[in-house]
């Protein structure tokens, strides 16, 4: 039986361990290679493009750009109670159009873990 529990614990800490968010380990440096992808309708120094600029975007409620023109989707993701932070981004980034269906952006998304949790630092602090 002692065996059993250990051999559980064991699985049940390699699960937790495997939980960790992909971008908890995320490069900025690489994070701003990758924002490239974005940089043709997002901007970090607050200025709202294509799409609503993303300086401050963790911590924010989705929708809630001053300024920018959003989707009904996005706006009632925001009323709802959708606040952007790592792992909701994340969420986002791997499939924008079924995270937020009917929102206004195009970009298909980040399918590589890395890239998403290099972006993810990168907006924490783009400088």
């Amino acid at each position: 039986m002692k065996f059993r529990t250990a051999l559980g614990l064991s699985v049940v800490a390699a699960m937790t361990a495997l939980a960790v968010p992909a971008h908890a380990e995320g490069d900025a440096k690489a994070g701003k290679k990758v924002f490239n992808k974005c940089r043709a309708c997002h901007d970090v120094k607050g200025k709202n493009k294509v799409g609503p600029h993303l300086d401050g975007v963790i911590g924010r409620t989705a929708g809630t750009v001053e300024g920018f023109k959003y989707s009904d989707s996005m706006k009632a993701k925001g009323e709802e109670g959708l606040v952007w932070n790592e792992e909701t981004i994340a969420a986002y980034m791997k499939d924008p159009k079924d995270y937020v269906p009917n929102n206004k952006m195009a970009f298909a998304g980040l399918k590589k873990d890395e890239d998403i949790a290099n972006l993810i630092a990168y907006l924490e602090d783009p400088n």
